[in-house]
């Protein structure tokens, strides 16, 4: 993954980074690096692109907007491009079986806000044109992003959803004032630290033989891994539920 430009900047906390996840058209992911900077984002990670990066159709339909599509990062998979994000909103027309807690854009946008001003990075995911994001997408992500669109024609253009929570980004900042974290000295986990307790968990549970029947397997290991980002979690957080996992494992085997 090619460094964030962001990362160097005092603009890296500014706004939600656009997480485009296997994008399919290069002409969509111009016209969303457009939708992104008609409203201040100017973060983007593409994941996976289906014919490649760079691609010539984007910059074509970026126009203007080129110097994010410039600095925009090409990720290999969806846990390298949310490793640094402490919260990661996902965006789905679809009701899904699944825990996570599910906001309008206004209302997301305002909680983006809220942690941003917090000193939080707040990433947004968008999921390919075809189908949208996968159950294994969501349940890394801590929250949801639903529009309320006609149940007849729930389809949105990859640009169009972009455009739509850029602009509710864009009236949830205009008033916003910088506040306090409310848990002072604490730091909030990251995507990455909560992936890696997530593998922790599971590959002992795994060995535990928890994850029964076989037919069950993949949705309890889904339903789990979605509990995990839903959390609130901080780092001192995970590092105490490592070390619950660790002492529990070296208890059973002294006792063995």
């Amino acid at each position: 993954m090619r460094p964030w430009l962001g990362d160097m900047g005092q603009g890296m906390t500014q706004n939600p980074g656009t997480i485009l996840v296997r994008p399919q058209m290069g002409e969509n992911i111009g016209a969303a690096a457009r939708a992104m900077l008609n409203f201040g984002l100017d973060h983007m990670r593409i994941v996976a692109p289906r014919d490649g990066w760079p691609n010539p159709a984007a910059v074509a339909m970026a126009s203007g907007a080129g110097r994010v599509l410039d600095a925009a990062l090409l990720c290999d998979d969806l846990p390298a491009a949310l490793g640094d994000f402490h919260f990661v909103f996902a965006t789905t027309a679809r009701p899904r079986d699944m825990t996570t807690p599910v906001y309008s854009p206004e209302a997301a946008m305002r909680l983006a806000a809220e942690k941003i001003a917090a000193g939080q990075r707040v990433g947004i995911m968008f999921g390919p044109e075809r189908a949208g994001l996968e159950n294994d997408d969501i349940a890394r992500a801590n929250a949801i992003i639903t529009v309320p669109v006609n149940p007849e024609y729930p389809s949105l253009n990859l640009a169009q959803c972009v455009l739509l929570v850029g602009y509710e980004w864009r009236r949830a900042t205009q008033e916003i004032t910088a506040v306090e974290p409310s848990m002072p000295g604490t730091e909030p986990a990251t995507a990455q630290e909560i992936a890696h307790l997530a593998d922790h968990y599971e590959d002992r549970l795994e060995e535990a033989g928890f994850f029964f029947p076989a037919h069950k397997a993949q949705a309890m290991k889904l339903k789990l891994r979605n509990m995990w980002s839903s959390f609130p979690m901080t780092a001192q957080d995970v590092r105490m539920f490592h070390g619950m996992m660790r002492q529990l494992v070296r208890w059973k085997d002294s006792a063995d």
